[in-house]
């Protein structure tokens, strides 16, 4: 299976957002699937059954109440963020067997580094001894997802400490340039896409 890869840079969290909502809304079924590649300005972003009470101080950062699945997260730059535009209709995959293979991917990009990662199928994401190294949330209309991955590479972890990062109180964060992974944005794009490839 193929699909459109795009490097979008450092693009503004509610512009992505429009354009991710525009390329759902006009796809059709023979609309090849896109993956967007990019990182956004510093904002906290608000799943659509978000609570407000989990944003302790959002202060200097914007918060935006976006309409993706869970609850507040934080995205900066030297985070890649990876959009996956898919018909999971035409792949015959489910919403759950979806998030597990994005999921596999991260981990296998963490392998190599043996920085052993894993998911967790109450709480969607990839983590390593406890703390969370990616985050995923997505949208599905009409079997077509947006939204996607927030993997952390290289960034400040300290706007996390003014949230309850995806809900949960005292949840920790890491980094892949903190375990001697992958340091740089374009690295970690190029190698999760190199994995989801081969799992697709």
């Amino acid at each position: 299976m193929t699909f459109i890869v795009r490097h979008l840079g450092l693009i503004d969290y509610q512009d992505a957002w429009q354009r991710m909502r525009n390329f759902t809304d006009t796809r059709d079924t023979h609309t090849p699937d896109e993956v967007w590649l990019l990182e956004h300005p510093k904002v906290f972003t608000q799943g659509q059954a978000g609570l407000a009470a989990h944003i302790l101080n959002a202060g200097d950062i914007t918060v935006v109440q976006t309409d993706r699945g869970g609850q507040v997260t934080y995205h900066g730059p030297g985070q890649l963020v990876v959009y996956l535009l898919f018909d999971l209709k035409r792949l015959n995959i489910s919403i759950r067997q979806f998030v597990t293979l994005l999921e596999q991917a991260v981990i296998n990009v963490l392998a190599p580094y043996n920085i052993i990662a894993y998911g967790d199928r109450k709480a969607p994401g990839v983590y390593v001894d406890g703390a969370k190294i990616c985050a995923i949330g997505l949208r599905v209309r009409h079997g077509c997802s947006y939204h996607g991955i927030a993997f952390n590479i290289n960034m400040d972890l300290e706007p996390y400490a003014r949230i309850n990062p995806c809900g949960f109180e005292n949840l920790r964060l890491t980094q892949t340039k903190d375990l001697g992974g992958p340091d740089n944005v374009a690295l970690a794009g190029q190698l999760f896409i190199q994995e989801l490839k081969k799992l697709i």
